[in-house]
């Protein structure tokens, strides 16, 4: 039985992975503080330990054979945490010998991204988030390079789905779905580049199956589903069996907000993305890891909110 050690177990990414993996047959260890620890997945074993504690991390991931770093901080704390995290996060890696599993995301394109985003693409720090990223993902690389320490990073749009909250859809999207409301961000017509998380863990669990024949460093695009409003709209009326009205964001009240709330403010420095048509292009992990699942849009938001209890009629719905 092979080990996995899944920092931030608790949270969205970390969840869904712990669920692929448990199901695929592995060992898996959640690393979670406090009362987070009793928010695991079932079959995780808890873990505790600090990510600004470096030894206690090392000590942490003994015995993994692979090591899924799911640690997000806030967004308003990235500047001070991200990086201090990453440096202990690749020692404790580094000593125990594991490869580390790194979930991206599409802030590395910048301003530049597009649609049919390759693997290789131009990463340009348009903003703060973006520079961060790329930093951290360079770090990496390095450490690959230096001492021989394994990272694969897998890039994926926003994510959606599973049982935790907090993603664009249950705080925004479908925030109001009980009142027969579809709220979409940005024009309507433009595609946006989604994870459904449930499909993302799973690939995971085969990235983390070919990692010997993989190289020191490398990074992929989990395709997932490339949506415009229209279509998101119409697979959530698909889902719930009713017609939505649609609202937008009001971003002009939110940018005069941002000067008083930074979380408002992160918010509408990374807005850009509602307003860029993007999706990533998956083919080079499909090439190495063959067909990957694939949940079709609506049974993945039908899902979603009955995980999230977003509508009045969620259970009956998945049932």
């Amino acid at each position: 039985m092979q080990t996995i050690v899944i920092l931030g177990a608790a949270g969205r990414v970390g969840d869904a992975a712990a669920r692929a993996f448990v199901k695929a047959g592995w060992r898996v260890k959640g690393v979670a503080r406090g009362r987070k620890g009793a928010e695991l997945a079932p079959g995780v074993e808890w873990v505790k330990a600090d990510a600004f504690d470096r030894q206690s991390l090392i000590e942490a991931c003994q015995g993994a054979d692979v090591v899924l770093n799911a640690l997000n901080p806030q967004y308003t704390e990235w500047e001070e945490k991200v990086m201090p995290m990453a440096e202990n996060v690749i020692a404790a890696v580094e000593a125990a010998g594991a490869t580390q599993l790194l979930p991206g995301n599409v802030y590395n394109f910048g301003h530049a991204i597009a649609l049919g985003m390759r693997d290789d693409a131009a990463q340009v720090p348009s903003t703060p988030k973006a520079r961060i990223r790329i930093a951290m993902e360079e770090l990496f690389r390095l450490k690959g390079e230096e001492t021989g320490v394994q990272t694969l990073v897998l890039r994926a749009g926003d994510f959606y789905g599973g049982v935790k909250r907090e993603s664009w859809l249950d705080l925004m999207i479908l925030s109001k779905l009980k009142k027969d409301v579809f709220i979409w961000p940005g024009p309507m017509d433009l595609p946006h580049a989604f994870a459904y998380l449930p499909d993302l863990g799973e690939a995971f669990v085969r990235l983390a199956e070919k990692r010997k024949a993989l190289p020191m460093f490398d990074s992929f695009n989990f395709t997932g589903h490339t949506l415009t409003g229209t279509q998101m709209k119409a697979a959530t009326e698909e889902a719930v069996g009713r017609s939505l009205a649609r609202r937008g964001v009001p971003w002009t009240l939110l940018r005069a907000g941002s000067f008083f709330v930074p979380m408002l403010r992160e918010l509408v420095v990374m807005s850009y993305l509602w307003r860029t048509p993007h999706s990533l292009d998956g083919s080079k992990l499909e090439a190495s890891l063959g067909s990957l699942p694939a949940t079709d849009p609506v049974r993945a938001i039908r899902q979603s909110v009955a995980d999230l209890s977003l509508d009045r009629d969620a259970l009956a719905m998945a049932a």
